[in-house]
């Protein structure tokens, strides 16, 4: 059986969550496949991801840790180029991934809503968005400050692009391999939690299709947030610039 589904999870320093969330993951999907992108942890996080090798389980290693923008491009790149042959003993040509998902090793997204968002790509959607912030979506033991810095952040960005979604930095998201293509077409410039905010305003730029589905999402309980101020910044100023432009190419 070839799968259509490549969930995709870039690591640094995650040793402490990763091979939990790859068991669950596997138990509650089996159709999937899963990509460990890992940035050269200095924990060991690769040397875990490496252990968890099978059939649909692989393991990109990069030299350096670049940002989540460059993690994911690098993942779809792979998942671009490569066929999903896993049993091809007669030199059959199989399709490419039909999906892909972007997925925090963290553990604050759970498994369990895959499917739900799964269910609304598979129902023409070219990019799904688990949103934190609409009815029926959640957050758990965040702090004020990152609540306020995560609503701030999306409702900035949706007055600056005129993007009507609710949760554009979300890290929980299905993309279609058309998507997928096309953001690996584009000079993408985020490495940031922006590079969230910019496939968003790509999908709606190119007139895809995109739904909105709630999740709820979990502070981490192991291990440390990657989010700090440069990437705050990084985000702002990229939304920022794509404003402006936004309003000149109007002109």
């Amino acid at each position: 059986m070839v799968n259509d589904t490549l969930v995709i999870l870039p690591t640094f320093n995650e040793r402490a969550n990763l091979k939990r969330l790859v068991i669950e993951l596997t138990e509650l999907h089996g159709d999937i496949d899963i990509l460990i992108v890992d940035d050269n942890s200095p924990d060991g996080t690769g040397e875990i991801a490496e252990s968890l090798k099978s059939e649909k389980i692989h393991v990109l290693h990069r030299s350096q840790k670049a940002g989540l923008g460059p993690a994911y491009l690098a993942g779809f790149s792979w998942a671009s180029s490569r066929k999903n042959d896993h049993n091809n003993q007669h030199n059959q040509s199989f399709n490419q991934y039909e999906f892909v998902v972007e997925m925090d090793a963290d553990g604050s997204h759970h498994p369990a809503q895959l499917g739900d968002l799964l269910a609304a790509a598979k129902a023409g959607h070219d990019l799904v968005i688990g949103t934190r912030w609409m009815p029926g979506g959640s957050v758990h033991n965040w702090p004020l400050a990152r609540r306020l810095i995560s609503r701030f952040g999306t409702w900035y960005a949706s007055a600056a692009l005129k993007l009507p979604y609710k949760d554009l930095t979300s890290g929980f998201r299905v993309l279609s391999m058309k998507l997928v293509k096309e953001i690996l077409q584009s000079d993408m410039q985020a490495s940031g939690y922006g590079f969230q905010i910019e496939v968003v305003a790509l999908a709606a730029q190119l007139r895809m299709p995109i739904a909105q589905v709630p999740i709820e999402f979990t502070e981490r309980v192991d291990g440390q947030s990657k989010m700090n101020i440069g990437i705050v910044f990084e985000a702002w100023l990229k939304t920022t610039q794509w404003g402006f432009k936004r309003i000149l190419n109007r002109r």
